[in-house]
């Protein structure tokens, strides 16, 4: 069996994301040989703008994206909500990992939500999170943090934010799960399309690398992430507006959740719908038309409806 290389972010979580490819891929192959790259991407390098700002640019995939066309890496491994749901042509998405916890959580030394007072400062480099952070607490204060998580974390520790708020699976992942003040329900905080799933790319015509990841693939996740990336795709992937969804699977069955709110985040627009697991990119697109007939593509163009 062929040596290959995954490539990854350097970051603590990234490279534990890459390690937990790493290990499911050799249980299956134990005499594959795996190396980890680890590639910087602009995102780890500007650490001052607002992620809104670079919305459907792929700043954390653009370089590992890079080192699989210029084959120093085979495979590349995303937290799947950072990859635009648009793939550069030679690439593909081959497979994604079996989804953690979607939710977000809140990190705070004040307790959960309902008991933080008001003016208390809560971290997040997320529009969609602040959104829906300040339609129950409006008395709060919502201030773009960056950073990796650990850093993130520290600032709540050290006094600097009264709490941030981030994915579950991100804490999870590091072990942190006693740091959790509160799971935000999913009713009121729609995750990140994708959140929780590792992704898996790969080069488009490289048939033994698909040999080996799709392996690993997880189909209730696929068919979850496939329907939430069709519905952003058609909402306009890329816009700064904040747009989320949240599958959950049940027999055959996706259930999917989606959530638009206004640019200025005064208008929050939900709505569901619910489909066959083989056809998880119609529901997608259905659940995208369901929600532009009740004025989605308004709320994303900063018009009035």
């Amino acid at each position: 069996m062929r040596e290959i290389t995954i490539g990854t972010r350097g970051s603590k979580l990234a490279v534990i994301q890459a390690e937990e490819l790493k290990n499911k891929l050799v249980e299956i192959f134990p005499e594959l040989k795996i190396h980890l790259a680890r590639i910087k991407t602009e995102g780890d390098r500007n650490r001052i703008a607002s992620l809104d700002e670079f919305a459907g640019q792929g700043i954390f995939v653009k370089e590992l994206e890079k080192s699989l066309f210029d084959k120093r890496i085979d495979v590349a491994v995303h937290s799947l909500k950072d990859l635009p749901t648009e793939i550069p042509d030679g690439l593909t998405l081959a497979a994604v990992t079996i989804r953690l916890d979607p939710r977000d959580v809140l990190v705070s030394r004040r307790g959960n939500l309902a008991e933080l007072v008001p003016g208390s400062k809560i971290g997040t480099g997320s529009r969609r999170r602040e959104v829906q952070l300040l339609a129950p607490r409006p008395d709060l204060i919502a201030v773009n943090i960056r950073g990796n998580i650990d850093t993130r974390v520290r600032k709540v520790s050290d006094g600097e934010f009264d709490g941030i708020i981030v994915a579950a699976a991100a804490m999870i992942r590091l072990g942190w799960q006693e740091r959790i003040a509160e799971y935000l329900p999913v009713e009121n905080f729609t995750p990140a399309v994708g959140q929780g799933a590792l992704g898996i790319e790969i080069r488009s015509q490289d048939s033994e690398i698909y040999e080996l990841v799709s392996k690993i693939n997880d189909s209730p996740t696929w068919a979850a992430v496939t329907a939430e990336r069709a519905f952003l795709l058609a909402l306009g992937g890329g816009c700064q507006a904040p747009i989320a969804a949240l599958g959950t699977i049940s027999d055959n069955c996706i259930t999917l959740e989606g959530m638009v709110a206004g640019i200025q985040g005064n208008q929050i627009l939900r709505a569901a719908e619910q489909g066959n697991t083989g056809e998880p990119e119609q529901l997608g697109k259905h659940l995208a038309r369901k929600m532009m007939d009740s004025g989605a593509l308004s709320l994303i163009s900063g018009t009035r409806p």
